[in-house]
């Protein structure tokens, strides 16, 4: 198949971003570009299984065997948006690249869509959570895919308020994602009767001695400390507060953007009891099990989470889009794919049926789950029990209440 030929290509544009391809590319050829943290500390929840899942969702289109040219070339933003941009530029410009996933940085996802505005081409932001991506910085060339900070907020904060934990104070990721996290959910926590005593934001990336600011929530005496953070932070906060006692003093950390990624890093002894949300679970359901199955010889260490699942789903979607318009039609403008996608009712087997709204917000089920303890675990990956599932249509911010001029 025409994507694995292009592998090792797309490992040197990981290590050279700015590197061109060796070789001339087909004009017909579709190109999808993964770019993610291949090097950094999101490196296991986006980079490698994201690759596998791009490269699943393309096997399982069934566009190869009807003659269809698709291509998976990836590149390490670096978590660095200069880095992202030259790198996109280079995609568009001259390497023929069509449509960009993943992209597991919210301030990188704005700075892209831009650009995917200004060349026509497609953005599918599976790894960014900022929802400002389908609010006042919505576009008509990206969709925001898997998860967003509204959801992960109403989810965690008003669940939390509900059951007692009244005061927040919040660990904060210095840079887009983390801003906008913390501003939702203390919006949530204010509404459901809390309150939010105040924050405490880490320099990102680099942060990896979280003491003072674990000390500053402890002073707080919160009964909540609210983590704006992930992937590596997220495990290393954890870690850290387990030991500096922040339990034993009374104050539990909410982990407002986890995936199991996460929990397999930190380990069921710590991570146990801890709630948290996601939109999808290798062990939900027959059809997750079964794509699964698929995509885990592609990535036997690193089974695929939230995230990956929304780059192997967005793709798919795409590539079906792709398959109605034709290959031509498809690389001539990006955003009548998007149109066509938004048209289409998506359905694949990490997150079921689903649609696409006008602002670019893909809509599907998010659930709430709770982390197993280690009697509970039935081997490798078994880490959560279902507790509830929050509906499609009550999962993310309603569609008049963004702010996106898309929306009339």
């Amino acid at each position: 198949m025409t994507f694995t030929r292009r592998r090792a290509l797309g490992g040197a544009a990981a290590a050279l971003p700015l590197r061109a391809f060796a070789q001339p590319r087909d004009p017909n050829t579709i190109r999808i570009g993964v770019l993610a943290d291949f090097s950094g500390p999101y490196r296991d929840t986006s980079g490698p299984t994201s690759v596998a899942c791009a490269q699943q969702a393309v096997e399982d289109s069934g566009l190869l065997a009807r003659g269809f040219k698709v291509e998976v070339v990836q590149a390490d933003h670096q978590n660095r948006p200069d880095a992202a941009l030259a790198l996109c530029r280079r995609w568009f410009d001259q390497d023929s690249v069509d449509m960009v996933c993943e992209v597991n940085n919210s301030a990188i996802a704005l700075a892209v869509a831009n650009l995917a505005r200004e060349k026509d081409k497609v953005q599918l932001a599976s790894g960014a959570a900022s929802s400002v991506l389908t609010g006042e910085s919505c576009s008509p060339n990206t969709i925001q895919w898997t998860y967003d900070t509204w959801m992960f907020a109403n989810a965690v904060g008003t669940a939390t308020v509900q059951a007692g934990g009244d005061s927040w104070y919040f660990l904060t990721a210095d840079y887009g994602f983390g801003h906008q996290m913390e501003r939702d959910t203390g919006r949530f926590v204010q509404a459901a009767g809390g309150k939010v005593l105040g924050s405490a934001r880490f320099p990102f990336p680099g942060t990896t001695d979280f003491s003072a600011f674990l000390l500053q929530a402890q002073a707080s005496r919160a009964k909540i400390v609210g983590l704006a953070t992930a992937a590596a932070d997220t495990v290393n906060c954890i870690k850290q507060a387990r030991e500096f006692g922040l339990g034993r003093r009374g104050q539990k950390l909410a982990g407002l953007v986890m995936f199991t990624t996460d929990i397999h890093a930190i380990g069921l002894d710590a991570a146990q009891g801890l709630l948290l949300s996601e939109v999808f679970y290798w062990d939900l359901n027959d059809r997750t099990r079964a794509f699964l199955n698929r995509v885990k010889p592609k990535a036997p260490q690193n089974w695929p989470n939230q995230e990956h699942a929304g780059t192997y789903s967005a793709c798919l979607h795409y590539l079906k889009a792709v398959a109605e318009l034709g290959a031509a039609r498809a690389k001539a403008s990006g955003l009548e794919v998007v149109q066509r996608m938004k048209a289409m009712p998506t359905d694949d087997d990490c997150f079921g049926p689903g649609t696409i709204r006008a602002d670019g917000r893909k809509i599907h089920p998010a659930y709430l789950f709770e982390v197993k303890s280690p009697a509970e675990s039935r081997g490798p990956w078994d880490y959560y029990k279902l507790v509830g599932t929050v509906p499609a249509e009550k999962a993310f911010r309603p569609l008049e209440e963004g702010g996106c001029p898309l929306v009339r």
